[in-house]
C-alpha cells in the first residue's frame, strides 16, 4: 500500500518581507491526520546557463558569496525579475555577467534548489555560438568571468573546488544531453 504524502495548509503568517525573498510560517495537516509546522522561504526563481564558447570551453563566473563567506566559482546565473520569462532572463543574465550573447539556446529543464525550505525554481539552459558584446553587471555586483576547459571544471567539481549545486546540476544535464563532451 502506498502512502499519501500530501500536506494541506491550515494557516500561514508572513514573518519577513524582503527585496528578494519572503518568509512565511505554515500550520499544515499531514496525510496521517496529524498537524505540523513549516517555515518556507519564497523566492521568485532564477536561471542558470552552461555557455559553451568553443568545443572545449565554457564560461564561469567568480564572485564573493556572503552567505558562505567565500568566493564561489559558478556558472552564470541570476534571479528572475517580477513577471519575467525565464527565456528572457537567461539572455539578460548571460550578457550582464559575461558580456556574451548566444545564438543557440536549449533548455535543460529545472531544479528545485532546496525544496524542504525554499520554493526557488531554477531554470537550466545550454547556450552556444557566443558573440561578445559587453559585460555590465548589476549595481553592487562584483563579478568576473573566466573561460575553463570542461575537463578542468569536472575536475574542480570532483575535488570539491566547485560545490555550487546549480552549477553541478546544469553541467551534469548538459553532459547527459550531449551538449558537452569530456575526455
Amino acid at each position: 500500500m502506498k502512502n499519501s504524502y500530501e500536506e494541506t495548509e491550515i494557516s500561514n503568517e508572513l514573518k519577513f518581507k524582503g527585496k528578494c525573498i519572503n518568509v512565511k510560517t505554515y500550520d499544515v495537516k499531514l496525510s496521517n491526520g496529524e498537524q505540523s509546522y513549516r517555515e518556507i522561504v519564497h523566492h521568485p526563481g532564477g536561471v542558470v546557463v552552461v555557455a559553451q564558447k568553443d568545443e572545449n570551453t565554457i564560461l564561469m563566473v567568480k564572485q564573493y558569496r556572503f552567505a558562505i563567506k567565500q568566493e564561489s566559482l559558478e556558472l552564470p546565473a541570476g534571479r528572475l525579475e517580477k513577471g519575467e520569462n525565464p527565456d528572457d532572463a537567461i539572455k539578460r543574465e548571460l550578457e550582464e555577467e559575461t558580456g556574451y550573447n548566444a545564438q543557440t539556446w536549449h533548455s535543460l529543464g529545472f531544479i528545485w534548489s532546496s525544496p524542504g525550505i525554499f520554493d526557488e525554481k531554477l531554470y537550466l539552459y545550454y547556450a552556444a555560438d557566443l558573440v561578445f558584446n559587453r559585460q555590465h553587471p548589476d549595481e553592487n555586483e562584483i563579478i568576473d568571468y573566466f573561460e575553463y576547459n570542461i575537463n578542468e571544471v569536472l575536475e574542480k567539481i570532483e575535488n570539491g573546488e566547485i560545490n555550487d549545486a546549480k552549477t553541478i546540476c546544469a553541467i551534469h544535464r548538459a553532459l547527459k544531453n550531449g551538449y558537452l563532451k569530456n575526455d
